[in-house]
């Protein structure tokens, strides 16, 4: 796989694809701008080296259809502000009015594509579609690791027409972290597996049983593992039809000598509300009309024992519902331990970004992923289809 340095981009036309899908409010105020700041390295890089600068991005589910509330316009704004520069904003992502503001661009400038979803062949990874966007362009850049699990014509059929493409510094940076964490590790290594279901981390904690030293599970999945262990949850969330396989799971890990760690003692609650009355108690001890919404002070204290010396620590999902204050503890708490380790730390979905940024230590992880589903795949041990589309295009 080409990587930007890798390559002379000086007075070419460079498509660079980011994800730009940051969260808005009502009025299309951007509410958080890190995914913007995480491409910044990559098109200083491209406009110090001369390059005419052509950004690419989707923004939120419009379907195929022009949806005002979701232009890119917004974005050109804050990112113009970050490069400290004018960013030009192109009324649409291929056709004759952006192809005449790509043959304006002189060196050093940037335009910024209108919102890709616009069109509903970018979803079906239309090779026609890929082939208009490569026209735009002498390079093509794949820098959206968040988008780079789905077969987008954007991220994969664009590599077929565009005479070059590579990846940019923050795809490169992704796969580099992931490559240190799982495919050589420093042991012991932990994986922490949370939030709501099992039937999303399935392939995930079945390929970690290949490499993993200790896996700690949280989260509402948790219950369906304590139920596969014969415990009464009470009112909580389990995925019945998942029981069987949660077992098969843990009864794999014991074979392997796997430490296979679950919460010993949860928060409860009544009912699902902030104001709910709450109470600690031991995981055979969850009342029949009450549900789990956390884990307890025991089971941080059992988690933080197992973080304490490892070497390599990877985390996705939260240890219960973060969101709410009454059930952040778990969390938050686990989120101090991990930072508080000497492991190298890889954390990686929009939920466990979240609790990481709460817990107030982002500065103490080694690599916060940009990616949910995508971090999800790369856990799984698939191989991303826009990454294998790069790879393809330059054997």
């Amino acid at each position: 796989m080409k990587t930007l340095k890798n390559i002379d981009i000086s007075g070419k036309r460079v498509l660079i694809r980011v994800d730009f899908n940051v969260p808005m409010d009502e009025n299309q105020n951007i509410t958080d701008d890190a995914r913007i700041k995480a491409v910044v390295p990559t098109l200083i890089y491209a406009i110090e080296q001369k390059a005419k600068i052509i950004v690419a991005s989707h923004m939120g589910r419009p379907k195929g259809k022009v949806v005002k509330e979701l232009s890119l316009a917004p974005v050109a704004k804050r990112l113009g502000e970050l490069l400290e520069k004018d960013v030009k904003m192109a009324p649409d992502c291929i056709g004759d009015a952006a192809a005449a503001l790509v043959s304006t661009l002189s060196e050093g400038e940037v335009l910024l594509l209108e919102n890709l979803r616009f069109h509903p062949e970018e979803g079906e990874n239309d090779d026609a579609f890929g082939e208009k966007l490569a026209g735009l362009c002498d390079i093509y850049i794949n820098d959206a690791f968040a988008v780079s699990h789905r077969e987008n014509a954007s991220v994969c059929a664009v590599t077929k027409y565009a005479p070059v493409s590579a990846a940019g510094f923050l795809l490169e940076k992704e796969l580099a972290f992931f490559e240190k964490a799982m495919s050589n590790p420093e042991r012991p290594f932990v994986a922490i597996i949370g939030g709501a279901k099992v039937s999303s981390k399935l392939g995930v904690l079945e390929n970690l049983l290949s490499s993993v030293d200790k896996i700690i599970i949280g989260g509402a999945m948790a219950n369906t593992f304590l139920k596969g262990c014969g415990i009464d949850v009470g009112q909580s969330k389990v995925e019945n039809d998942l029981i069987a396989a949660a077992a098969s799971t843990m009864k794999q890990a014991e074979e392997k000598g796997i430490d296979f760690l679950l919460p010993v003692d949860v928060v409860v609650a009544g009912t699902f509300d902030a104001d709910a009355e709450t109470k600690i108690v031991g995981v055979d001890d969850i009342p029949k009309e009450w549900m789990v919404l956390d884990i307890g002070p025991e089971t941080i204290k059992l988690f933080a024992q197992a973080v304490s010396d490892a070497k390599t620590i990877v985390w996705n999902g939260p240890m219960g519902v973060f969101e709410m204050d009454a059930f952040s503890n778990g969390t938050v708490g686990l989120a101090q331990h991990v930072a508080d380790s000497k492991a190298l730390t890889v954390v990686g979905g929009g939920d466990t970004d979240a609790a990481i940024h709460l817990a107030g230590v982002t500065d103490r992880i080694s690599y916060i992923s940009t990616g949910g589903g995508a971090f999800l795949e790369l856990l799984e041990g698939k191989v991303l289809p826009a990454v294998h589309a790069l790879v393809r295009e330059n054997k």
